[in-house]
């Protein structure tokens, strides 16, 4: 049989009406979540009981940390668009993640801000966001290929994948949470660590589902002779891991970072208009500053969801009435609840979604970004009217759980719609830039997170009341914001042209 037959038949199998390579990608993104989440959730203890740093400096390099590994895929989009095309990005991604997590599991050392340990624990770091960097965004551009872009599957697939991104949201906390909080710091990062290296064992072994998607754009220019002797993608690499040491020696100034932070996003905004202005016909330029407009509103959405493994952590730690049947269950295990939630109400938001289509009810994408904002906002409000009814007690652990549910609904009509609004409204050429620029936008909100969390305090002997004080402040910001959204995404809706993307595309 020729290969245009086999891949002709290849494409014919699917599963639950979608192409077998968006379970592919689902149960790699899968592990590959469970190493970063899993890492998360212990991460800001590691930092405040292991290394012993004190709140304010924790705060910095976790929200220094957490931006830098959206940062990366601007960087892993272009090299991805340009040069490696999106399957080799996601396998060099997935080398560097796991060897960082396991280099962390090896430098614990004793305990406090000893500089070897300490500088251990850097590069491992620096080796996680350069492989995030990588992997991140073009995991998405794949399952974006898997469609055309006028699939109405498209919203749902992308709802189906998050599920695996929360799957592993879900599992790495317990596992790592437990093992990290109860056995030792090793234990958990190491399990993070092998969750990355089964991810990595699927993608290969299952690269046949993708059915040629996601190659390099010419796949002989990887082969000629790059720098240093090397060929052009060996050399790609060998500069990855030479920004493996760059970041290693910028990371412990985290404050610095979010001026540089802030200057990259400008630059790389600016690029996109230039392209937009010098390339593009009308019709795409407007769907690039829809584009754009979505990705602004980024930056608010997760500075407030991305206290999650921050001061809302510390906040269960030292305020929550954490005893649930006779068990005080350690803090970091809350970290799988918003993932829990997002497994049980993704299906439910995928079917909402294609029968409210069906019926053309369905939400534009501004308009589920707004309303996402509305909820998070909720969120936050409900837990602080929960520790206001508490009173000197600590706060019932069922407000924990709703902030939570209500986070989770908000990231369900903001995250995965956005996803497939990046892949939808680019053009084929800046698809890996702009997917990246949406991850940037991600790494400005968890700077911001970082310097909301230090507002705070964080739950310390006294402040309780200064956190709830912030709490209420970000929740009623969030709901004006989300209400000014909804007012403006009908005039954002016109300027996606979605009525004409099939039409360009078949032609």
């Amino acid at each position: 049989m020729a290969t245009s037959d086999i891949a002709s038949v290849q494409a014919g199998k699917t599963w639950l009406g979608h192409p077998r390579g968006l379970f592919l990608l689902f149960f790699a993104e899968m592990w590959e979540r469970f190493s970063y989440y899993g890492m998360r959730a212990i991460l800001i203890f590691y930092l405040t009981k292991h290394f012993l740093f004190g709140e304010d400096k924790a705060y910095l390099l976790y929200g220094a940390y957490t931006s830098l590994v959206y940062i990366t895929p601007v960087i892993g989009g272009y090299l991805a668009d340009r040069f490696l095309g999106p399957r080799k990005a996601v396998l060099a991604g997935g080398v560097f993640i796991a060897l960082g997590h396991f280099l962390i599991a090896l430098t614990e050392g004793p305990g406090g801000q000893d500089a070897f340990y300490l500088n251990g624990f850097y590069l491992a770091l620096a080796s996680i966001i350069v492989g995030t960097g990588f992997l991140k965004a073009n995991i998405s551009v794949l399952v974006g290929e898997l469609y055309p872009r006028d699939d109405a599957r498209r919203d749902p697939a992308f709802s189906i994948f998050y599920m695996g991104i929360n799957m592993g949201g879900m599992l790495g906390p317990i596992v790592c949470g437990l093992l990290g909080e109860l056995w030792g710091w090793s234990w958990g990062f190491g399990a993070a660590g092998v969750g990355m290296l089964a991810g990595l064992v699927m993608f290969m072994w299952l690269r046949p589902w993708l059915l040629g998607k996601g190659e390099p754009p010419a796949p002989q220019h990887l082969r000629a002779p790059g720098a240093a002797g090397l060929s052009q993608e060996w050399a790609i690499y060998a500069g990855a891991a030479l920004g493996v040491v760059a970041i290693w020696l910028v990371i412990r100034y985290a404050e610095l970072l979010g001026y540089a932070l802030l200057g990259f996003s400008a630059l790389t905004v600016l690029y996109i208009l230039w392209r937009s202005f010098a390339t593009l016909g009308k019709v795409d330029r407007d769907r690039m500053f829809a584009a754009l407009f979505l990705i602004a509103l980024n930056p608010l959405f997760w500075g407030l969801f991305e206290q999650t493994g921050s001061s809302l952590n510390i906040f269960t730690d030292r305020n929550v009435d954490r005893d649930i049947l006779g068990w005080v269950v350690p803090a970091s295990l809350f970290q799988s609840v918003s993932s829990i939630f997002i497994i049980l109400l993704a299906p439910l938001f995928a079917l909402l979604w294609t029968v409210l289509d069906k019926r053309r009810l369905e939400p534009s994408s501004p308009a589920k970004f707004g309303i996402g904002l509305i909820l998070c906002g909720a969120g936050f409000l409900v837990l602080v009217a929960g520790a206001a009814m508490a009173g000197a007690n600590l706060t019932p652990v069922i407000f924990v759980f709703l902030i939570y549910l209500f986070h989770t609904m908000a990231e369900l009509c903001f995250s995965p719609v956005g996803l497939s609004a990046m892949t939808r409204l680019s053009v084929p050429s800046m698809v890996g830039l702009v997917m990246g620029t949406w991850f940037l936008a991600m790494a400005a909100g968890n700077f911001i997170a970082g310097l909301i969390a230090r507002t705070t305090g964080s739950g310390e002997a006294g402040n309780v009341t200064q956190v709830l004080d912030v709490y209420k402040q970000i929740g009623w910001f969030s709901i004006i914001v989300g209400g000014a959204v909804l007012l403006v995404s009908p005039w954002v809706k016109r300027m996606m042209h979605l009525d004409s993307i099939g039409s360009e595309e078949r032609a």
